[in-house]
């Protein structure tokens, strides 16, 4: 009875592999990099970026200069400290300023370090954000021409493993009417804005 039941379940996994190497999988390969960056809304969250990191390095220098503007003035306070032409007493007083402008200097440094970790958390989530649209859109473009073709799976061609080796080693799929690329690059940036079609001519002249 046991064997009889083993063969029976070999016979039923036999058959289900065979089944399965002769069903047609439609594959389909994307360069997700070359979409990611020719889709115009990467361009547009980059510029994004970028003008607000200007933001942040002007801000950032407003500070650097109040900051350099106290130092020499903490560095008059004590050379007037140390002046032995006045009083005892007016020494002393002077010493007090000089801890308290010390005690600025110091606060200054903190809110300067402070803002510098919160610009670049705030960047960084920013880019995040910009990037998890981006890829939503992609992938939506993606699945609509996979579904409309009837592919049943897309391979990455652009992607990397741990190493920061290919993980497509070699397909001749690239440049066929199976590679998405183009066509889906195409969708993306069919509503692109006309100055950003402009911009794109100029940095990408055709060939």
């Amino acid at each position: 009875m046991k064997r009889n039941l083993i063969k029976i379940l070999a016979i039923a996994t036999g058959l289900f592999f065979a089944a399965s190497a002769q069903a047609e999988v439609k594959v389909a390969v994307i360069d997700l990099k070359k979409v990611f960056d020719g889709y115009w809304r990467t361009k547009q969250a980059d510029t994004q970026l970028k003008e607000r990191a200007a933001d942040f390095d002007k801000a950032r220098s407003g500070l650097i200069e109040d900051y350099k503007k106290a130092n020499a003035e903490f560095t008059k306070l004590i050379e007037s400290a140390n002046d032995q032409a006045v009083s005892a007493d007016e020494r002393e007083k002077r010493k007090k300023e000089v801890e308290k402008k010390q005690n600025e200097l110091k606060e200054q440094e903190q809110s300067i370090r402070t803002f510098d970790g919160n610009s670049r958390q705030s960047l960084g989530e920013q880019q995040l954000r910009m990037r998890d649209s981006v890829l939503k859109d992609i992938r939506g473009a993606i699945e609509e021409k996979s579904k409309a073709a009837g592919f049943q799976l897309v391979i990455d061609t652009a992607a990397t493993s741990v190493n920061q080796t290919p993980v497509v080693i070699y397909t001749t799929l690239l440049g066929t009417e199976n590679d998405l690329s183009d066509a889906v690059l195409k969708t993306l940036n069919a509503n692109a804005p006309a100055e950003g079609a402009k911009a794109d001519d100029k940095k990408e002249p055709k060939k």
